[in-house]
């Protein structure tokens, strides 16, 4: 599961990183390892940030795969530019995990090439951190699906998810590539096809901490399993609206923390009767979106007015079908 490169010279690399949003977010047990089940359906999104990749032409590793070091060999192979404000250290940056992941799976499985180019991965950062859109894992997702080619590394989509899953509960998904009903931590997929949608899209400048949520004593952690059959059919009951039993576990939590984000959610609320939707938060993040129905998703002024007045930073965006 591999996309073409859009080449803007000879040797870099550009590559859209893409937002994604949940329909409807459930979680269903808490395992023995902490984490906890969930089910989900994920839409990937149009916009996002972009990822560069300058190949150092004559600037290649050789590599001998007896007593090799990952975490030395990728400071050695990479190198980061724009991410300086996301973590203080290279190593707790998603990229550098992505790319570090990718060379432990290959040192162990001993198919690691003898030579490997030096990469720059330049980040132009648009997504909000922490606001449940998966702008980390989708950078990691996307370092890892550029490196297995640039590095031809050889590597299947179902090999990558494996080692993405490592890395991040978010990261498969990016490189599933298309929307998908989630299992699991999220690494189970099975592909959906959905009509195509836009959204208003509010990010609210809030961060309410993943694992104070996750232990947060009124989350249900209980909701009644159902079947990817189930799922699928009953699509209309999460796409536009959101109807019974189908609903984001996170939203009363998130909310009665963060006075900030359920004033965007109501100002969205606000506008459901002229959008024919229901506004939603996704994931366990800050942001939140209100679907457009097709009436008003034509009405450039309607929307850039709904921007304009809304209580915070406002995006309309598309669906992304395949990001393959």
């Amino acid at each position: 599961m591999t996309e073409s490169f859009a080449v803007q010279s000879a040797s870099t690399i550009t590559r859209l990183s893409p937002a994604k949003i949940n329909l409807f977010l459930h979680i269903t047990d808490k395992r023995d390892d902490g984490y906890h089940d969930l089910q989900t359906v994920f839409r990937l999104l149009d916009w996002g940030d972009y990822l560069h990749f300058s190949v150092a032409d004559d600037a290649v590793i050789y590599t001998d795969n007896d007593n090799l070091d990952a975490n030395k060999l990728c400071h050695q192979l990479l190198t980061l530019v724009g991410a300086e404000a996301i973590t203080a250290s290279i190593e707790d940056n998603l990229i550098f995990k992505a790319a570090r992941a990718l060379l432990v799976s290959t040192i162990q499985s001993d198919n690691l090439p003898e030579q490997l180019a030096q990469v720059a991965v330049t980040v132009d950062k648009y997504l909000p951190m922490g606001a449940g859109l998966g702008g980390g894992s989708s950078n990691a997702a996307t370092t890892m699906l550029a490196l297995n080619e640039i590095w031809q590394l050889n590597l299947s989509c179902d090999a990558l998810i494996k080692i993405g899953a490592t890395v991040g509960a978010d990261v498969p998904i990016f490189i599933f590539g298309r929307d998908a009903i989630a299992m699991g931590i999220g690494e189970e997929l099975t592909a959906i096809d959905l009509p195509e949608q836009q959204y208003l899209i509010l990010t609210p400048d809030a961060h309410v901490n993943t694992a104070k949520l996750f232990a947060h004593p009124k989350l249900k952690r209980d909701i009644t399993p159902l079947s990817i059959a189930t799922i699928q059919s009953q699509y209309a009951d999460y796409v536009q609206t959101l109807n019974a039993p189908y609903h984001n576990v996170f939203t009363p939590v998130v909310t009665s923390l963060s006075p900030v984000i359920e004033e965007a959610l109501h100002y969205l609320q606000g506008l459901e009767q002229q959008a024919l939707a229901t506004a939603r938060m996704t994931g366990s993040g800050s942001a939140v979106f209100l679907p457009l129905d097709t009436s008003v998703a034509t009405d450039k002024t309607l929307l850039a007015k709904w921007v304009a007045e809304a209580p915070c930073a406002g995006y309309v965006v598309s669906s992304l079908a395949s990001h393959l």
